[in-house]
């Protein structure tokens, strides 16, 4: 198991000022509490508190690296209890070497062990504990984040192919309409081709962008429609305002290409009639409101076909960005049809390139 850093940089600062801390005060107590002498009694409690601080260490860096899935706490009470014994024995063992000609001392030493041996099971067990909770918290909020990064790769990726997704939809139709305008109108088959390949070159340069400002996606928005006003010609006319607060606001890129493309195909193909397609944005509170109107003719058709592949990805862009389902909204009323998109200015500024 990968060791935490953090945790163990945490436990090493605590352990050092811990280990400090308790040897001052244990020699204290040595000396007035039991009547050691200073020597005799500084140099028990570094011996015992120095292996002692040794054993926690030892068992909360075995921690990080090893923590079975079951029976952890088990574990640890057995680990220090082994720990405990063995710490016992060394300290008794070197206390006697430095100090063998002072019975009195050997004989408190004797008579204090059970209280050494309970003492340190005790301490070893609580660190233990601790680092145990310690790690299993730190590997859950990593596990978290591995989570989360999982998550927004695959946000984005869907993201990333729904908009791709759109491209070829409307390059085929470009396409199709360049090659008919060729032996007619060459000169319009030019410009379009022109215009197309400005549309896709800010095509490009959005593939990275997760959010623009609106007046760069009106922009991309009126390259797509001078690519059909030569299509159209005369039947496709468009109105775009906007204030001036909205102009301040950002939103994902693309977006409203699928809706406009929507109201014309819902508006143009099934009529010889002109038509004018109104696009208007404006900021209400912190969300960015941009509303689409195109007229029908309901005896030809019925505009709520129009929420196919266009608006529903859209609605799934926004889903994925907001966690909303209530961002898009579609209406008809007197023979004009209305598509309102909603982009709440809570977007990841990370992102914002």
């Amino acid at each position: 198991m990968a060791q935490r850093p953090l945790a163990d940089k945490y436990f090493r600062w605590v352990m050092v000022v811990t280990t400090y801390i308790a040897v001052l005060v244990y020699g204290v107590l040595l000396i007035q509490w039991f009547h050691l002498s200073p020597v005799t009694a500084w140099v028990d409690s570094a011996v015992h508190i120095l292996l002692l601080s040794a054993k926690v260490s030892i068992i909360t860096q075995n921690l990080a690296y090893y923590r079975p899935a079951k029976g952890k706490y088990i574990f640890v009470l057995s680990y220090s209890t082994v720990l405990s014994a063995i710490w016992l024995a060394i300290t008794y063992w070197l206390l006697r070497l430095i100090f063998p000609q002072e019975r009195g001392y050997t004989e408190w030493l004797n008579e204090a062990m059970p209280v050494h041996f309970i003492v340190a099971w005790l301490v070893i067990t609580a660190m233990g504990v601790k680092a145990l909770v310690w790690y299993d918290m730190a590997e859950q909020k990593e596990e978290g984040q591995r989570r989360e990064a999982a998550e927004r790769l695959s946000r984005e990726a869907e993201l990333y192919k729904l908009r791709q997704q759109l491209q070829p939809h409307f390059l085929f139709n470009s396409l199709n309409s360049i090659n008919a305008l060729i032996a007619i109108r060459p000169q319009q088959a030019r410009e379009m081709v022109l215009k197309l390949s400005d549309f896709l070159r800010g095509t490009l340069k959005r593939e990275d962008q997760h959010w623009i400002p609106l007046p760069e996606e009106l922009q991309y928005l009126q390259w797509y429609l001078d690519i059909e006003k030569v299509r159209f010609g005369h039947r496709l006319s468009t109105e775009v305002k906007s204030t001036p607060e909205s102009e301040l606001l950002q939103m994902p890129p693309m977006l409203l290409q699928p809706v406009v493309e929507n109201a014309i195909k819902f508006g143009l193909y099934d009529t010889t009639d002109a038509i004018t397609i109104t696009i208007a944005a404006w900021q209400q509170d912190d969300m960015l409101y941009v509303q689409v109107k195109n007229p029908y003719d309901s005896a030809l058709q019925q505009p709520n076909r129009g929420t196919g592949f266009g608006l529903s990805s859209i609605r799934r862009r926004l889903y994925l960005l907001f966690a909303r389902h209530d961002l898009l909204e579609t209406s008809s009323d007197q023979h004009i049809f209305t598509t309102l998109i909603k982009v709440p200015q809570t977007y990841d500024k990370s992102h914002n390139n």
